[in-house]
Parts: C-alpha cells; structure tokens; sequence
C-alpha cells in the first residue's frame, strides 16, 4: 500500500470522528455550522423569510370533470404570497376552467368580466394546500 495513503487515512478519520451539526437559533438567522476537521462551513438562513411558508397545489389547467392537464404540482407561498383558485364560468354560469397556484399580492373577487367569461379568485394562506377545495 502506497506511504502517502496510510499517512492520509489518520487525518480522513479525524474528520469524520470529529464532525459535529450544530443549531444555534437567533432572533433573525438560523445558522448551521459544521466542523470538519479545523474547517467551519456556515450557512445562514432568514427566519423571518421561511417561517411563513405556504405549499399550494398547482394546476395551469383544469377542465370540469378532468384531472389536471397542464401545470400538475405543488408551488410555495412565501411572506406576500397566497395560494390561489381562480374559476373561470361561461356567462350563463357553466363552468369553463380551473386554475390553481401561488400567487403575489392575491385579492379574493368575484365576477371579473373577461370576454365572454366571468372569472372568481380565491385567496388563503391558512394552511398548507388550502387552494384545494376553494
């Protein structure tokens, strides 16, 4: 076996015995350290930007009686943002399409004018995928 790996093997251990995580919570930041031998790598995260997160469901397109055609998934909601279902109806109140996703600086309305259509939004922020049955 070559010097310099049986050298190398001590110090690749020492690494790795003398990881540690640690948390330390403060009034703006979370910050996670980890040490690794003499090295330090920090990580700050914003607390105030990620503790008033919101998951919303997410469809570009949904026709009635279908599943989602387009645009399938999940979005996040952050500080100015809410989830959202907008319905869009034929005059006569038929429905036409659904759509659903995250949406900044979102009002709940009802019957928008657009064309030939009248268009509803709902807004939450309650909970997490609160848009699904809006």
């Amino acid at each position: 076996m070559d010097k310099s790996l049986l050298l190398g093997l001590p110090i690749l251990l020492c690494c790795f015995r003398g990881a540690s995580l640690r948390l330390t919570v403060s009034p703006i930041w979370i910050i996670f350290r980890q040490r690794t031998c003499s090295t330090v790598h920090e990580i700050f995260i914003n607390e105030d930007r990620y503790l008033e997160i919101v998951q919303c469901r997410m469809c570009h397109l949904q026709f009635p009686g279908e599943k989602c055609s387009r645009g399938r998934g999940i979005c996040t909601a952050f500080a100015e943002e809410s989830c959202t279902t907008g319905r869009i109806f034929k005059r006569d109140g038929t429905p036409w399409l659904t759509f659903m996703g995250c949406l900044k600086n979102c009002a709940s309305v009802d019957n928008i004018k657009w064309s030939v259509y009248l268009v509803n939004f709902r807004c939450c922020r309650s909970h997490d995928f609160c848009n699904e049955h809006l």
